[in-house]
């Protein structure tokens, strides 16, 4: 996919050290657009609202734990419908009072309902909360802003110019939140941006909503530059999906809390397998092709794992300290044992063993990674066989397909819903080129830029890192070299630092 960082980020500057990386708006590129009263003046469900309307200058702190004498550091623009004040006579004013509640303001948008023409789709992998977030975006279209042209994209990116689209209406979505996948479908890769933007331009849409992870975002920010050049009046607008929780910046990604509640069955099966059996050990294999977090937090929420590998962790199978030898330690202590290991941990000796290639993808540009789980059941199986004087019974469970198959529970839910409604509220605003997300408690725009420029990772010199150690009571794997250069590539700026470094982006301390 080629380069989209080409448009430079929109940052203003304040006292100390003050930082706005805000996000791109229709009036940067086209002059002297119209606005429209904001229908939820007028809407009876948020009429007793207190400053419901986010003011225009709100902003969210990306840290929020800094040194007194420090920057105040960057910051994200508040998500919310927005109002604009005016000089208006007195008896317009005292008519706005009693029929919006919120003051003597005139609410604006940047889109007339009957002029929007929105379409939604979904790409990359399943996802417990897809449904969710295409329900509210709809539902948020048609009751707060009286938006009846909304299409559903079939089958990803490509479903812009190979599919047929799907209308959806609140009655098509009702109870779709109930079901887990996404009833547009989706697909990897199939990202041609000439294709998608005329099709964009000829169906007259004004409004893209793009439900994906990192790749996906990419897609969306190529996509935005295009629409951007030609001058349409159409707005690009993400929601990032990834369960892994890989997306920087944010506090976390929707179906995320679904994927570590829904672990727990899979660790809980494997507790119970291993306690039943002399020298029983269950192994779970958990999604995170990058990152650890759902196995770190997986594991955290149990209590019954002894040992947890991510991919951020390296380990090592043979020797003094090595993991063969805690495993036999552990059952020669307790009896039994549960393996909890990510995806994506230890494919780099699994590439030293293996004659495939290290290289291949998938269309998404994702690595194609090795059964890590298999692997490590047949070394210690291989391992106890030799010894002979100590019989196992091991049993390899693998519910990656299953949870992300799933509903998303409450939790996700309310969450998918003030991501779906904070999004629409960005697009009917004007603003574009943006992501939805939730940083420090409080729903934001942030640039394409700002999610794509990384991944997000569990940091092992974290406390929270430490945490699961002293849980597990397993080793780190780590040699003191090894501690100093990861501290080295983790340490970041002395004034901005963490108390509780970036794993807590999910917890309290």
């Amino acid at each position: 996919m080629e380069n989209h960082s080409s448009c430079p980020m929109k940052i203003e500057t304040g006292d100390a050290g003050y930082v706005l990386e805000d996000v791109p708006h229709l009036t940067d590129y086209i002059p002297n657009l119209p606005t429209y009263p904001n229908p939820l003046r007028s809407n009876p469900a948020y009429s007793v609202v207190k400053q419901y309307f986010v003011d225009a200058d709100d902003t969210v702190p990306q840290k929020v734990v800094v040194h007194k004498d420090g920057p105040r550091g960057i910051h994200f623009r508040r998500a919310g419908p927005r109002q604009r004040v005016q000089f208006l006579l007195l008896p317009i004013i005292r008519l706005i009072l009693v029929f919006a509640k919120g003051g003597p303001s005139l609410l604006q948008v940047y889109f007339a309902p009957d002029e929007v023409h929105a379409c939604i789709v979904t790409c990359g992998g399943l996802c417990p909360g897809l449904n969710t977030v295409i329900r509210e975006i709809v539902c948020a279209l048609y009751h707060m802003y009286g938006v009846t042209k909304v299409l559903g994209i079939d089958g990803g990116y490509r479903g812009f110019y190979s599919k047929n689209t799907i209308t959806l209406t609140p009655k098509f979505v009702n109870d779709i939140h109930k079901r887990g996948g996404t009833i547009i479908g989706t697909s990897r890769g199939g990202h041609d941006k000439p294709k998608i933007v005329d099709s964009i331009q000829d169906r007259g849409i004004n409004q893209v909503y793009i439900i994906g992870g990192d790749g996906t975002q990419k897609g969306a920010a190529v996509i935005y530059q295009e629409i951007r050049r030609r001058g349409l009046k159409a707005v690009v607008a993400g929601i990032p999906k990834t369960i892994d929780n890989d997306i920087p910046v944010i506090d976390r990604s929707f179906g995320f809390d679904t994927a570590v509640e829904e672990a727990q069955r899979a660790i809980n099966a494997a507790h119970v397998e291993a306690e039943s059996a002399e020298n029983g050990i269950g192994v779970v294999k958990l999604m995170g092709r990058y990152c650890g977090f759902i196995a770190m937090y997986a594991t955290l929420a149990s209590r019954d794992v002894d040992l947890c590998l991510i991919p951020e962790s390296p380990f090592y199978l043979e020797g003094e300290g090595g993991l063969l030898e805690y495993v036999e330690k552990r059952l020669k202590d307790n009896g039994h044992m549960v393996i909890v290991v990510a995806e994506g941990a230890g494919q780099e000796l699994l590439a030293a063993e293996s004659l495939s290639s290290a290289t291949a993808q998938d269309a998404s540009g994702n690595k194609l990674l090795q059964d890590v789980g298999l692997w490590i059941s047949d070394k210690i199986k291989a391992h106890f066989a030799k010894q002979q004087s100590m019989p196992i019974t091991l049993k390899y469970i693998d519910p990656t397909y299953m949870i992300r198959a799933v509903p998303s529970n409450a939790s996700d839910n309310v969450y998918c819903t003030l991501l779906a409604q904070s999004c629409v509220h960005g697009v009917m605003a004007g603003y574009t080129g943006f992501t939805s997300g939730l940083v420090n408690g409080r729903q934001t725009y942030i640039p394409f830029n700002r999610i794509t420029e990384k991944q997000n990772n569990v940091v092992i010199t974290d406390r929270m890192w430490a945490r699961l150690l002293s849980s597990t009571n397993q080793p780190s794997f780590l040699g003191p070299k090894d501690v100093i250069e990861v501290q080295k590539q983790e340490e970041p700026p002395a004034q901005t630092q963490l108390l509780d470094g970036e794993n807590s982006k999910t917890a309290d301390n």
